[in-house]
């Protein structure tokens, strides 16, 4: 067969079927024999694997293969046994001092080079909450071969059982705790290799050292069945996806960065499970009680991740007495948070909004530093389909509606279509809420609730929304003990059946 082992500034390379991507001078000039190329199909982007991290890939990823099939010969008490063990040593403080130290180290990288540090620090409560959802996983009754159907026949039976996956490739951004959620696919049988963002790699690397691998040697479970790769380079997680080999793969984190490893799974045959865009919605509808209502903007913004609230829609009729309240409670968490908010108004909206928040300016915090600006600003109506991605100071837009139907109508059109929340004393606008809105999570008051452990009591790989489609047969949800597949098997107690 032969290989790609050089490249020619301006080449053309053919993707798609009818398209042709050119290769940048800047590629040619990096492009070495044993690279690998790939076209991002979404984007006509060329991605170069060097073979460097296309060999650390392939190592890791042939290892996890061999642990799975040995992952069919250990119990479901060895399984528990490792959960136990991981959380033991996570909640040890003489094993955890290396892992701390590791993380003060990321987090300072980290702001010195002004990125956001919110969902890196592994502060006491994502500690834990890590612990408590290794015990979680620990706890859990094994569903490894469990029957979901039995179909008696005369003559025989046919039965559908659960079975594991393979090989789980799991891609997330710098949260540590999503290192401890990631090993639930060993609860189902499943194996996993993982990447982490860079600036929480040296956390990860420690927790990996010092409590991982540790713990699957003494529950006696193979070394490969939970495996971080060690590098900072995007390419590993490119190369990751593109491995054929996967039964799945897993990828949160920022919307683009997320959308491209879609791409590169998708187009290597893998099916994929994409966490990439957030932003949650809430609506105050004519029958919104004002104090319900603030309650629900208070507990939606104590941090920004996926869940946090984004979007406030409320009803011109309600205006007078709910925008005081929705500006009084952002005063509040600013406050609460040290940091003043930072409020977009939808261009039309600003009549409902007081001129001295468009005229007072403030320090807004962000990750790369503090900026002088008003703390209201106009947008127009495609700014509501941006999430912003605050680190000091909340930042979330407001647009005011002429009617619940507008404000379904505006979430579908512009928003990721994750979480939806309507805030009102009327069945009538809940019924037409939950029917109009194209949302998987749906509720009626603070939007954080969305989170595997806190709803289910099951850690979450990631939440997925119907940005690109509804999903066949699954929920919203991805945890470790809903990653199976189905095997059917006959059992036969008549010789002579035939058809």
């Amino acid at each position: 067969m032969e290989r790609l082992d050089r490249l020619e500034p301006g080449q053309p390379i053919p993707y798609g079927g009818d398209r042709v991507a050119r290769v940048p001078a800047e590629l040619a000039d990096a492009f070495q024999p044993g690279d690998r190329l790939i076209v991002d199909h979404g984007s006509g982007e060329l991605l170069r694997i060097p073979a460097a991290e296309q060999a650390l890939v392939d190592t890791t990823v042939t290892r996890a293969v061999a642990a799975f099939q040995r992952l069919a010969t250990v119990t479901d008490q060895q399984v528990s046994d490792f959960f136990e063990a991981f959380a033991r040593r996570l909640a040890d403080d003489g094993a955890f001092a290396p892992i701390a130290a590791a993380n003060t180290s990321d987090v300072e990288r980290a702001r010195t080079a002004g990125r956001s540090t919110t969902r890196l620090v592994l502060s006491p409560r994502m500690r834990a909450d890590m612990v408590a959802g290794l015990r979680a996983w620990r706890d859990v009754a094994s569903a490894r071969d469990a029957c979901i159907e039995r179909i008696e026949h005369e003559g025989w039976t046919v039965e559908r059982r659960q079975a594991p996956l393979g090989v789980i490739g799991f891609v997330f951004e710098g949260r540590p705790n999503v290192f401890a959620d990631a090993t639930g696919v060993l609860r189902t049988g499943n194996a996993v290799v993982f990447r982490i963002g860079r600036d929480a790699l040296a956390t990860a690397i420690a927790i990996a050292e010092h409590a991982l691998v540790p713990s699957l040697a003494d529950a006696g479970l193979p070394e490969g069945a939970a495996q971080l790769l060690t590098s900072s380079s995007r390419a590993s997680g490119l190369a990751l996806f593109a491995d054929g080999r996967l039964g799945l793969a897993v990828a949160r984190g920022s919307g683009p960065a997320v959308a491209q490893l879609g791409s590169v799974a998708r187009q290597a045959g893998v099916p994929v499970s994409l966490h990439g865009t957030g932003g949650a919605w809430l609506v105050a509808g004519e029958g919104a009680e004002a104090e319900r209502f603030a309650a629900a903007v208070l507990h939606s913004l104590d941090r920004k991740v996926c869940n946090t609230l984004n979007v406030c829609c409320i009803v011109n009729s309600r205006t007078r007495d709910l925008v005081p309240r929705f500006l009084d409670v952002l005063d509040a968490v600013g406050e609460r948070l040290g940091a003043p908010a930072k409020l977009h108004v939808v261009a039309g909206s600003e009549v409902a909004v007081p001129l001295d928040w468009f005229d007072r300016v403030v320090g807004v915090v962000r990750a790369d530093g503090t900026t002088d600006e008003p703390q209201a600003a106009l947008t127009d109506v495609d700014g509501l389909g941006r999430e912003w991605e605050w680190d000091g100071s909340p930042e979330l837009t407001l647009v005011v509606v002429a009617s619940l139907d507008e404000a379904i109508e505006l979430f579908n059109r512009h928003s990721p279509r994750l979480v939806a929340s309507l805030l009102s004393s009327r069945a009538d606008e809940h019924e037409r809420f939950w029917a109009g809105v194209d949302a998987p999570f749906v509720g009626d008051g603070f939007t954080r609730w969305v989170d595997g452990q806190f709803a289910f009591d099951r850690p979450e790989l990631g939440l997925s929304s119907w940005e690109h489609g509804r999903l066949l047969a699954r929920g919203g949800v991805l945890s470790g003990d809903s990653i199976f597949t189905v095997r059917t098997r006959a059992r036969q107690t008549d010789p002579d059946l035939h058809r």
